[in-house]
């Protein structure tokens, strides 16, 4: 570019930006809210694979970066997270962008596709089996890891966000996925779906809601002990995180592997929607919900994309789901 040519100003109108972190999520730019016609009538997905970085995680990993740095806990330090994948994309394309230094500790079961772009955006990735964990919380290994990472050196070298205790994580979705789900239905929302993970989610969206409308009912999906849903949560095996507000969660559904990766083929078959297996098990738990009511909203955490190996693994000779 030469000296005299005129620099574009950022302009959202005409989808013009100077930097890719002026496409993370708000009331005025929100992810996009999408009906779903045939596979569960009238349930609106809230598609957060639309994110610049690909997932939900981007809204609390941008709160959680920013955090540290306000507080000046990042200053002169690198970052480590633990993160089944989505949480650390984000936070390591972030990194790049601020010239800092990433180590994520991962399960390693993490889809390679996860890996290999944590790696690509400059992360240290360190798989990390679940038998570094206490015992009563067999599938926390990661979580310990980071745990340890943070604590060496004298705490001198790392600076760890935690997502699963830090309050940024829950402020994200208070400050931004709520009051835009609440602006994109006019406040006609009656139901909310989302997934138990980090549970930043569920907790932030769920206050946001409440606080509009105490009546709008929140349900929290939860997989089965054992399960291949990767990034969320069974507290029959995994502890419970810090932000978890339970006080905002109406009813609790339980989704097994099988039918939440039918519902995953059939949204990618029927609907068009190119979705991970995270939004296989909420929307499965939207459609057998018997208590459901209204206009009904539910998160879409990421694509399909990055599980293809998973999906290569489970699909039959039919091409349909083998769990």
């Amino acid at each position: 570019m030469t000296t005299t040519q005129r620099q574009l100003k950022t302009d959202r109108s005409v989808r013009r930006y100077d930097d890719i972190r002026e496409l993370l999520p708000d009331v005025d730019n929100p992810t996009p809210l999408v009906r779903v016609n045939q596979v569960v009538p009238d349930l609106y997905l809230k598609l957060e694979w639309l994110n610049p970085f690909g997932s939900i995680k981007d809204r609390a990993a941008s709160y959680l970066i920013r955090g540290l740095m306000e507080r000046g806990e990042l200053e002169g330090k690198e970052l480590v997270e633990a993160s089944s994948g989505n949480t650390a994309i984000a936070m390591a394309a972030l990194a790049a962008l601020e010239g800092t230094r990433l180590t994520v500790t991962i399960p390693d079961g993490v889809p390679a596709e996860k890996q290999v772009a944590l790696r690509m955006l400059g992360a240290e990735v360190w798989p990390t089996p679940d038998d570094l964990c206490p015992v009563d919380n067999p599938k926390d290994g990661a979580i310990a890891l980071a745990r340890s990472l943070a604590a060496s050196e004298g705490g001198s070298r790392y600076a760890w966000a935690n997502q699963y205790e830090n309050a940024d994580n829950v402020r994200a979705h208070y400050e931004t996925t709520g009051p835009e789900i609440w602006r994109q239905t006019d406040g006609e929302v009656r139901t909310f779906y989302a997934a138990f993970g980090t549970c930043g989610t569920i907790t932030g969206v769920g206050r946001y809601l409440k606080d509009q409308d105490p009546g709008i009912r929140i349900v929290a999906v939860e997989p089965n002990k054992g399960h291949r849903i990767p990034g969320l949560k069974s507290f029959a095996e995994a502890k419970e995180p810090g932000i978890l507000d339970r006080s905002v969660i109406d009813d609790v559904i339980r989704v097994p592997d099988e039918p939440a990766y039918d519902l995953t083929t059939r949204l990618w078959r029927e609907e068009g929607l190119m979705v991970g297996p995270s939004t296989g098990a909420i929307a499965h738990a939207a459609l057998n919900d018997g208590d459901a009511r209204g206009m009904a909203v539910a998160v879409s955490p990421d694509s399909g994309l990055k599980y293809t190996s998973y999906f290569a693994e489970i699909l039959g000779d039919e091409g349909l789901p083998q769990i």
